[in-house]
């Protein structure tokens, strides 16, 4: 037997070389495959290749119980939308909304990020980042986690952002909401939205654009719920037929 490192000369149970010093059966270990994660290459097998076919939510199936618990999230969310868009602008109601303190983090953190680019981006960007955030979460679920249903939901959060900054738009002439600092518009000598129209020299159609972002932030929860529903029937039709390769 020989050293498989410096090729001297080994009793047959020697289990160290006397010249290179070299453990044989570690050195030999090392040398041996590492065996392959059947579970990854069937998950990756599993996802679609087509990304009309990702889009529609025809990845990996998961559990009956997950899609049924997905389906009433869903539910959840379509009911919560209907309290969220009854009747156009409404800071009253969106500011009663849970997620309006969240939201307002990403509003806050905003603005320090868009330090750099000048006044103006800089107020823009509270508005723009607490749109911007739940959209680049929808990003990241689709294209890295494969979970199009997670994608679906942040979406709807994206159109939830935009009816929470509707009503501060719509305010940019009134100046009567309160503000993070418990004064309105008025007594802090106004605010985002005020000189973000009043730099553009729209402020004098405040209540039309805060209008037409309403119903972009609605007509994008309900897409999103839409995508959504699609993703559940997809992935429930998947666990019944039983298939394996869903996008086939």
């Amino acid at each position: 037997m020989h050293c498989p490192k410096c090729g001297a000369d080994l009793p047959d149970t020697g289990a160290e070389c006397p010249r290179c010093g070299v453990i044989v059966a570690k050195y030999l270990e090392r040398d041996k495959p590492v065996p392959r994660d059947t579970n990854l290459d069937r998950d990756r097998d599993m996802e679609p290749r087509d990304p009309a076919a990702l889009f529609l939510g025809a990845g990996p199936a998961t559990s009956m119980a997950a899609a049924v618990g997905r389906g009433i999230l869903l539910l959840l969310l379509a009911l919560w939308t209907t309290t969220l868009v009854p009747d156009g602008v409404s800071a009253e109601r969106v500011n009663s909304s849970f997620l309006h303190l969240p939201n307002l983090v990403f509003h806050e953190a905003g603005h320090i990020l868009f330090i750099p680019l000048g006044r103006f981006m800089t107020v823009l960007g509270g508005s723009l980042t607490q749109v911007l955030v739940p959209l680049v979460c929808a990003g990241a679920f689709l294209w890295q986690t494969r979970d199009t249903f997670a994608a679906a939901a942040a979406l709807w959060w994206a159109g939830e952002n935009l009816i929470d900054v509707a009503p501060y738009i719509d305010d940019a002439r009134d100046l009567k909401l309160v503000l993070l600092g418990g004064k309105t518009g008025a007594e802090v000598e106004g605010h985002d939205w005020e000189y973000l129209l009043n730099a553009m020299g729209v402020a004098h159609r405040d209540h039309l654009i805060a209008a037409i972002v309403q119903a972009i932030g609605t007509l994008t929860m309900i897409g999103a719920l839409v995508w959504g529903a699609i993703v559940v029937s997809n992935q429930m039709g998947i666990l019944r037929s039983g298939r394996t390769k869903p996008w086939s």
